[in-house]
């Protein structure tokens, strides 16, 4: 799993009905993008998280990149 700043980080329920989290990276402490992130989650909080695997990271446009390559 690879994040940036910026992107955000999907939890899938874990039972049927419960919603999905999801947080906002705020820094990745991992290399090459690699867990661990400090996440906000949408409540406000914040903390270090390593994700697991029904997780994903929805990946957002950087400024000054190019649209078409990411």
């Amino acid at each position: 799993m690879k994040a940036a700043v910026g992107d955000r980080l999907m939890i899938k329920g874990h039972h049927v009905g419960d919603a999905e989290r999801d947080a906002e990276i705020l820094e990745v402490h991992g290399p090459d993008g690699g867990p661990p992130y400090l996440i906000r989650w949408d409540d406000g909080e914040e903390g270090l998280f390593f994700p697991g695997s029904d997780a994903t990271v929805e990946h957002y446009p950087r400024a000054g990149s190019d649209p078409a390559s990411t």
